[in-house]
């Protein structure tokens, strides 16, 4: 592994909550802003939604472009300029938006190998319950999906590992989208116990957010993203 590749520095457990906390910080900043780029963000992807499959895809491969404009925007922020609703659309600048598409096109492939043994067991599963057609086939097709969701979920961790600063790593630190999803694994490897921290920290709050009507999303949204900025920073440096 390159030295690159082993920049990320391993920092303490209780990071996790400061991330949170200067992602607060940075949401307070702007809150006005934040609530817009959520809302117009929100409004695209289910524009996109409505489109069959091609949508889909569109939303793979574009998402990366549009958190990379935000992740853009939070250090313009942080530098004590101002966010603003270009940073949305940031990402799409020629320097970066090749490679954050790339990294779209790699999120997709991602998933597409996590779902080829989940699908493979779960029809495994189904073929047992129709031969058999008794109890004990609708016991094996019930096993079958809790051995799938196992699966899934073994498999999803290190896809979020590889995915959780790439986009940061190419329009920050300038990484090839490879490199990226290669060093965004490292760094999370490195700090497992403030990323399990953040993680129940996140969870909760997420419930709480969800509460009314799910509007408490239009400042959780904002304060995760730039959580995800805070946690970089402290992991791999100032960018």
């Amino acid at each position: 592994m390159s030295e690159d590749m082993m920049g990320a520095r391993a920092v303490g457990a209780g990071q996790g909550w400061t991330w949170i906390a200067d992602g607060v910080a940075l949401f307070k900043k702007a809150p006005g802003i934040w609530i817009a780029l959520v809302v117009i963000l929100f409004v695209i992807l289910v524009v996109l939604a409505f489109i069959p499959l091609l949508g889909a895809v569109a939303t793979f491969l574009l998402m990366p472009a549009f958190l990379g404009g935000l992740i853009l925007g939070c250090r313009e922020l942080q530098g004590g300029g101002e966010l603003e609703l270009r940073h949305l659309f940031a990402g799409f600048d020629k320097a970066h938006a090749g490679n954050l598409i790339v990294l779209g096109a790699l999120t997709i492939a991602g998933w597409v190998i996590v779902m080829l043994p989940v699908v493979a067991i779960v029809g495994a599963g189904a073929i047992v319950a129709v031969m058999r057609g008794d109890t004990a086939g609708a016991a094996a097709m019930g096993g079958s999906v809790l051995i799938a969701w196992l699966v899934a979920l073994a498999l999803s961790i290190p896809i979020y590992m590889a995915l959780w600063f790439a986009p940061s790593l190419v329009v920050l630190g300038e990484r090839a989208p490879v490199a990226a999803l290669k060093e965004s694994f490292v760094g999370c490897l490195r700090n497992i116990l403030p990323f399990l921290v953040y993680s129940i920290v996140v969870v909760v709050l997420g419930i709480v957010a969800s509460i009314p009507l799910g509007l408490g999303w239009l400042v959780l949204g904002p304060v995760l993203i730039a959580s995800v900025y805070t946690a970089y920073r402290d992991i791999f440096g100032d960018a």
